[in-house]
């Protein structure tokens, strides 16, 4: 496991570009390879046993890329399948709920509300991780599925998005949760304005900010952290349209359309 080698991140589309993001702001010098599976996009929706299948191929695809570790920057995957990545990888595998249940151990946060696609908030992964580091916080998930199509249309502001944030948030503004987990990789996007929804006493957890947290102390510990002057990034989709590249240069923050490259991994 050299310590030069790239990260490899994988996410059911390009949402995992917001982890990348944080990534490149945390680890500047280090190589990573992005694995967007955007022809089989969403996840949230499909059975474990699909997820699962997806899930593998992804990290088969990343390994073959020799990475030093894989972060699975999709929620849904894992959730639903963390086990299955972990069992055919031999590198270390970051996911993105026990970082987020690690920062909410001993935070002081009584009232917990994540929210995330049906397969997040079905599998209860979250409230599961959270309630077993710390078993007197109370966890409120709701899924809201018409917020990744809302974001990948360019809805991030405006009317729309702020009618679909009262519609879901309602619920756990009422609960008088102190804290809001954005368990999808889509919801920074529209950070902003769940926090003027939510108000200022609502703490948002944002997973990216806390697997990079994760992985930096990680790289550091082991003795893992690149020393090249340059890094490296490679973007990799499975399908690959006009739309796609608007929509990744709006999660990324910055120009990739020259770097973006189709790949099939259905064989593997």
């Amino acid at each position: 496991m050299g310590k030069n080698k790239p990260i490899g991140i994988f996410d059911s589309g390009l949402g995992g570009l917001t982890v990348a993001a944080q990534v490149i702001e945390r680890l500047p010098k280090e190589d990573f390879i992005y694995l967007g599976d955007t022809a089989r996009v969403p996840y949230g929706t499909r059975s474990k046993e699909v997820v699962e299948r997806f899930a593998r191929q992804d990290t088969l695809f990343l390994l073959k890329r020799k990475v030093k570790c894989i972060v699975v920057a999709c929620n849904t995957a894992s959730a639903l399948a963390l086990k299955e990545v972990k069992h055919v990888s031999n590198v270390p595998v970051f996911d993105a709920i026990t970082p987020v249940a690690k920062s909410l151990a001993s935070n002081g946060v009584l009232n917990v509300g994540v929210i995330g696609t049906r397969g997040t908030i079905g599998s209860n992964a979250y409230k599961i991780a959270i309630e077993k580091v710390n078993p007197k916080i109370r966890v409120f998930e709701f899924s809201c599925p018409l917020l990744v199509p809302a974001i990948e249309e360019g809805e991030i502001s405006g009317h729309l998005i702020k009618m679909l944030i009262a519609k879901y948030l309602t619920p756990l503004k009422k609960k008088g949760i102190n804290a809001l987990v954005l368990g999808c990789t889509h919801y920074p996007i529209i950070k902003k304005e769940i926090k003027a929804f939510m108000g200022a006493r609502v703490k948002l957890i944002d997973p990216a900010e806390e697997i990079s947290k994760t992985l930096s102390l990680f790289l550091e510990e082991n003795s893992l952290s690149s020393k090249k002057p340059k890094a490296k990034r490679s973007y990799f989709v499975t399908d690959l349209t006009k739309r796609f590249i608007k929509v990744a240069e709006m999660f990324l923050g910055q120009k990739i359309k020259s770097s973006l490259k189709k790949v099939d991994i259905e064989s593997l």
